[in-house]
């Protein structure tokens, strides 16, 4: 009879060791999203991004003396700065839901609001733009006494524009591009915009 009281006792001690084990184990998978929570940023942290600091990107990417590759490049540089800094509020605000009620909570959230406000409306300008482009991206030019058709800007650029800005016809858009590519001529190198950003002497084609 010794045995199986033994056994019974070494059964009772090895499900204790299991149930310890196992809140052990609940302990450390809730650690993850507990050391997550600690990487994403404080309030304080927070407060310190904002998208009150575009007026000088876009006044340059509005620019129309400046050449239009330049133009695109500061739109995408201005509309992928916008994008990090929501994603940044986005994914604050999603793993530390109390941001929206803590001391200071109200600027946070029109902070957030802002940026998601400045991004919209950038996207829709920097959209317009690209479209035009990709609507009219070759321009014609008398060189040698003979009429070239040479591209705007180059064609790598306005891919990068319509790869940042992903829209739902996208392909088509790439489509249009390569169409125009192989339209201009072989010789002919991008185009580059004469001195104070003048398109004189030239027309405009597709």
């Amino acid at each position: 009879m010794r045995l199986p009281a033994v056994a019974t006792v070494l059964l009772l001690s090895a499900t204790g060791c299991l149930k310890e084990i196992s809140s052990e184990d609940r302990l450390e998978r809730e650690s993850p999203s507990r050391s997550s929570a600690g990487d994403t940023p404080d309030a304080e942290a927070l407060a310190k991004v904002h998208c009150d600091d575009t007026g000088d990107a876009l006044t340059q990417a509005r620019n129309v003396n400046r050449p239009e590759a330049d133009r695109v490049m500061s739109y995408i540089d201005l509309y992928t700065s916008l994008m990090k800094r929501n994603a940044t509020f986005e994914q604050a605000m999603n793993r530390n839901p109390d941001l929206n009620y803590t001391e200071g909570s109200q600027k946070l959230v029109a902070a957030r609001e802002n940026c998601i406000q400045q991004t919209a409306d950038v996207k829709v300008e920097f959209e317009t733009y690209v479209r035009e482009l990709v609507d009219l991206p070759t321009v014609q030019e008398v060189k040698g006494g003979n009429t070239v058709t040479v591209a705007r800007l180059d064609f790598t650029t306005l891919r990068q524009a319509i790869e940042t800005l992903n829209p739902d016809d996208k392909e088509q858009l790439l489509g249009k591009v390569l169409n125009a590519e192989k339209k201009v001529a072989p010789a002919a190198a991008p185009a580059e915009e004469p001195a104070g950003g003048s398109n004189t002497g030239r027309k405009r084609g597709k």
